[in-house]
């Protein structure tokens, strides 16, 4: 724990994998992003753990709507006798009514998996919803969280800085960085793309408006606390450029839209490798893919979306 930060695993995927945030200051808490449904009782314990009853949480603040971020806002407010939701304008709608984001989950993965993996979406009560705007600051007991709206992955996305801490909690506007890759020269990093609202230039915008805040640290949801803000920044503009432009290649070289998802998934498997490997990651090709195989698979669906909206708009 770092200045009252407390980061909780919520047990998605794999260890590591995916963090929520509790922030306690005077005696009252703050969840940032929650997880999935089945995280709940490790939010709570997380809670206990700290000092803390359910009546102490004030606000759950979330970066963005995606499921592994926002899937157990109903059910964890349900718990938080006195805590308010606060969400992107964009995003409020869906949790107040889940159903949308349900049905369009379900219709790629199906009842089933959609099920076993995020658990039922239950929707947050009108009253309790708080929309933030940009610029909006929460008051946890006198601490000031203040909500940036940070589009470039997910157009109903804010950053969260805590001006007590001078760190952001950055859902996945500063991208991925997986504790498996951390070497001697520190955290490997790589930008999310996934779909369906990538905008290259929003996202160099938003990394270029959190580094202007000279944060300490930022709190990733995938996963944990970085340090050393400046270098990851360079490589994440650095990747999103790469990836653009082995995206418009892929375009360029296969009219069919699934050899162009393939050779888009190829490449971006290429990209992550050769830097790794420059980063002094030991590990094999196979490793690799098995790590971030979901990841490279979304941020070339990402890409695809992008380049077919692009498209439509010159035309």
């Amino acid at each position: 724990m770092i200045q009252g930060i407390h980061t909780i695993d919520t047990g998605f995927v794999r260890p590591n994998f995916d963090a929520a945030y509790l922030v306690v200051e005077n005696g009252h808490g703050a969840f940032i992003d929650c997880g999935t449904a089945y995280a709940i009782p490790r939010m709570l314990d997380a809670l206990a753990q700290a000092g803390l009853a359910p009546g102490d949480v004030d606000w759950l603040i979330l970066t963005h709507v995606h499921l592994d971020h926002a899937g157990g806002a109903g059910e964890l407010i349900a718990h938080l006798p006195n805590a308010r939701l606060v969400v992107h304008p964009r995003g409020a709608r869906h949790m107040i009514d889940p159903s949308q984001l349900w049905a369009g989950a379900s219709a790629v993965y199906g009842e089933a998996v959609m099920q076993e993996t995020y658990g039922q979406l239950r929707p947050v009560p009108a009253e309790r919803v708080v929309e933030a705007i940009d610029g909006h600051v929460v008051d946890l007991a006198g601490r000031a969280l203040l909500c940036l709206d940070t589009p470039g992955h997910a157009r109903h996305h804010n950053t969260v800085y805590d001006q007590r801490a001078n760190a952001c909690f950055t859902g996945d506007v500063f991208g991925l960085s997986y504790r498996e890759f951390d070497t001697d020269r520190g955290p490997f990093i790589l930008p999310t793309t996934s779909p369906v609202q990538f905008d290259p230039d929003a996202l160099h915008a938003s990394i270029d408006r959190l580094v202007a805040l000279k944060p300490e640290a930022m709190y990733l949801t995938h996963y944990g606390r970085l340090g050393d803000v400046g270098r990851l920044a360079v490589d994440l503009h650095e990747q999103i450029d790469a990836m653009v432009a082995l995206a418009k290649q892929a375009q360029q070289d296969h009219a069919e839209p699934s050899q162009r998802h393939r050779a888009m998934k190829k490449a971006l498997a290429d990209l992550y490798a050769s830097r790794a490997q420059m980063h002094g990651w030991q590990g094999s090709r196979d490793e690799l893919e098995e790590l971030i195989g979901m990841d490279i698979e979304l941020n070339a669906q990402g890409l695809g979306v992008w380049l077919d909206s692009t498209r439509k708009r010159a035309s």
